[in-house]
């Protein structure tokens, strides 16, 4: 049985765990502190906060802006659920914009129009691990900046809506020269287990704008994940320290030690891991070349000028000219032939928190078109390449099969 996405765990990961368990340091303390330092100097931006997941990383993102109660924020309708839970937590309005023909990016034509004065951020996804196109997203943020109408000091700084990037899947992935991180105003990670580089559960949070002081806006992030608490357990711990004050009555998302002896191990191997993704990619691309399928392209010229690379996190399959009750009878056979497969994404107006919020997939005619075809394929660095033969040969030999008994 081939599985769609274990997480590749070594002694190293396990020896930085125990001495975590060993040091008396399980909660937030030096090891978390240090991943934040080495991410930040991995991503290139000044300061990285750990947070206990990228849904908690997106919504301290919205706070550091003063989104809340009357506001919109825009997120594409294909992507996962905290894309856009993480907007009705700080009580505003999400947006829904449906991707363009053929993409599982927003149309950013579309997007445009969708800007009105209550817009206080757009939520673009990097899905699979290939950032967006971020000049296009400006451009079209550009275009409807006469709309912008910042309500705070903060928002003030912007001369146009702010863009929070969803870059849970795209950690490692470069565009023009940017790394993911960079492209955008502020930027939330995700390190759950399934992803390429993992903490079991966990986040970040990261920004890169004149509009935030480094510190300031580092302690403001700790404030959030801490109940408002103006000292943590590792301040405390000083002779004396005890004392706190509650600064605002703030919420509990704080990543720990334990989470984050894990991520170093992953981080110094990760490197290593990228490119055995990139090697994998590769590899699918060659063998599913005649599979009369489109695989979103992880790769397109020189990621340090005018290309892009991705973190190659998932295999996103489009079974052309397929319907969803081929698709679904594709995941079905594959399992018996043992091969773990998944769909990325439902599209949210799918699903009924979506829907009892009014959104109706009919107004989304091309995030349902990506959807009712669209096939996951296992993408993991504890494939072998007889793994990766094993999984195109199945695909391959299904498919065939199905398609011989007039499948559609």
């Amino acid at each position: 049985m081939i599985p769609f996405s274990p997480p590749d765990i070594t002694q190293d990961e396990i020896d930085e765990v125990v001495d975590a368990l060993k040091s008396g340091w399980i909660t937030t303390g030096p090891k978390t502190k240090q991943l934040e330092r080495d991410l930040a100097q991995f991503v290139g931006t000044g300061k990285v906060a750990c947070l206990g997941s990228a849904t908690a990383a997106l919504e301290c993102a919205l706070r550091l802006l003063g989104i809340g109660p009357g506001d919109e924020v825009i997120t594409s309708a294909y992507t996962y659920t905290a894309s856009a839970s993480s907007i009705c937590h700080v009580g505003a309005t999400p947006v829904l914009c449906d991707v363009a023909p053929g993409s599982f990016e927003m149309d950013y034509e579309r997007l445009a129009a969708l800007v009105t004065e209550k817009t206080k951020a757009v939520i673009p996804v990097d899905i699979a691990g290939r950032m967006v196109d971020y000049d296009s997203l400006g451009k079209a943020l550009d275009a409807a900046s006469g709309l912008w109408q910042p309500a705070n000091d903060v928002q003030a700084h912007f001369s146009r809506v702010p863009v929070v990037a969803d870059a849970a899947h795209s950690l490692g992935a470069c565009r023009h020269g940017i790394n993911a991180g960079q492209a955008a105003e502020l930027t939330a990670f995700s390190f759950h287990a399934v992803k390429n580089f993992t903490t079991a559960e966990g986040g970040a949070l990261t920004w890169h704008s004149d509009a935030f002081d480094d510190d300031q806006a580092y302690k403001r992030v700790m404030l959030m994940s801490l109940h408002g608490q103006t000292k943590d357990a590792l301040a405390k711990d000083r002779a004396g320290a005890w004392e706190y004050d509650i600064a605002f009555p703030g919420w509990k998302c704080n990543m720990t030690d334990v989470q984050a002896a894990l991520g170093l191990a992953q981080l110094r191997r990760y490197p290593g891991l990228l490119a055995r993704r990139h090697q994998l990619v590769e590899a699918y691309e060659e063998g599913l070349a005649d599979a009369n399928v489109t695989l979103l392209k992880h790769f397109d010229g020189d990621a340090s000028t005018g290309g892009f690379c991705s973190s190659c996190h998932l295999m996103l399959v489009r079974l052309d000219g397929r319907s969803r009750a081929f698709r679904d009878e594709l995941i079905a056979r594959l399992a018996e032939a043992g091969v773990s497969t998944n769909v990325h994404y439902k599209p949210l107006p799918l699903l009924t928190a979506y829907k009892d919020l009014g959104f109706d997939i009919a107004d989304f005619p091309n995030a349902l078109a990506q959807f009712d075809n669209e096939i996951t394929l296992p993408l993991h660095t504890l494939l072998t390449d007889d793994d990766l033969r094993f999984v195109i040969d199945a695909f391959v030999g299904c498919k065939q099969q199905m398609e011989s008994e007039g499948l559609r």
